[in-house]
């Protein structure tokens, strides 16, 4: 705010000394209230024009060129910049070919190769950066087996606060670097501020989360800049940046999974993979299990598997405090996890 406002001073000033001169020179001999028409009123012009305008010449396009730097992947700014060196290497070579011609070509044609051949391998590269960076990267490796593409994966709030990527980012199943928008920081530090006491200890978890990321993660964790300044809501800024950076969102959020499924975002569900990896129960199959409490329906007992996967069992009750054999009837799967429903197998 202070900088528009000092670019607007600056501007009001150099408009209105060259309104003045242009008065003046208007002006020439003519009488004085011609005089004072022509120098001060375009002098109060300039000063109106400049500090209006000046802004929209100066700091609105730094800040549009900005903003869509922040957005560019790594990968993608590199290829830009690796592509503009060599489109200009390239015209460098051609230039005294080109400047012996006649004039006025031997002129003006070194500059539009300049401008040509940065403007090709720019395009060249951002079309190609893949293949022509795998390449890159398959000769430095030196094993003539290439390297393999690594994404960058983002982090919404609700899978920062669940804790359970800080162990998976250490069994090394995600190899691209983490990133963790700062728009997703401002949320937790937000949620952590709240007056609501549970809001704010998930706020709090996820913030000592993220320091446990940094800290022991096998894989890069970073905090990045990039935003996306036409969406407003925390969950529409993810998609876009993801569909931007073309690298998948890591969520536990049910409504964000499904939307960003249907723009086309692939979604790495943290409830869905501890389902996957569970172990498989079926009807008929007898496990052991300790009953630890009562059940919603009379003579129910109540108990857990080591990961977390609930078991009702029928006629249960009298077995609260003690591991006993359950016979599985009906195993459930749902997108938050697996309900058992079982009878006790002592006289089965």
């Amino acid at each position: 705010m202070i900088i528009e406002i000092i670019v607007r001073i600056l501007g009001a000033i150099l408009l209105g000394a060259a309104g003045w001169q242009l008065g003046e020179y208007l002006a020439g001999n003519e009488p004085a209230d011609y005089y004072f028409r022509y120098v001060v009123v375009l002098m109060l012009a300039g000063v109106a024009l400049g500090g209006l305008l000046a802004p929209y010449f100066t700091i609105k396009p730094i800040q549009f060129i900005r903003g869509k730097i922040r957005q560019l992947p790594a990968q993608e700014l590199f290829a830009i910049i690796l592509g503009l060196i060599i489109g200009l290497i390239v015209a460098a070579l051609l230039s005294p070919v080109l400047a012996i011609l006649p004039a006025p070509f031997g002129d003006y044609l070194p500059f539009v190769a300049a401008v040509v051949f940065g403007y090709l391998g720019m395009a060249i590269m951002v079309m190609r950066q893949k293949d022509i960076l795998s390449v890159i990267g398959s000769r430095f490796a030196g094993d003539g087996k290439g390297t393999r593409e690594e994404r960058p994966v983002l982090l919404d709030t609700s899978v920062i606060i669940d804790g359970r990527i800080a162990d998976i980012s250490q069994t090394g199943f995600i190899s691209g670097t983490m990133l963790v928008p700062r728009f997703v920081l401002n949320e937790l530090q937000h949620i952590a501020d709240s007056p609501d006491a549970l809001r704010r200890n998930r706020g709090r978890r996820g913030l000592d989360m993220l320091n446990r990321l940094k800290e022991e993660s096998v894989v890069p964790v970073r905090i990045t800049d990039m935003d996306a300044p036409d969406a407003h809501q925390v969950d529409d800024k993810l998609i876009q940046l993801a569909k931007s950076l073309r690298c998948p969102v890591v969520t536990n959020d049910y409504n964000m999974n499904r939307v960003a499924q249907l723009q086309g975002v692939l979604v790495l569900n943290i409830n869905e993979l501890a389902n996957a990896v569970k172990s498989v129960l079926l009807p008929g199959e007898t496990i052991s299990v300790k009953i630890i409490q009562e059940g919603k329906e009379l003579g129910q007992g109540v108990g857990y598997l080591d990961d977390g996967t609930m078991i009702v069992v029928e006629e249960g009750r009298p077995y609260i405090g003690q591991t006993i054999p359950i016979l599985i009837k009906k195993v459930l799967q749902k997108t938050e996890g697996r309900l058992v429903f079982a009878l006790p197998a002592l006289d089965r």
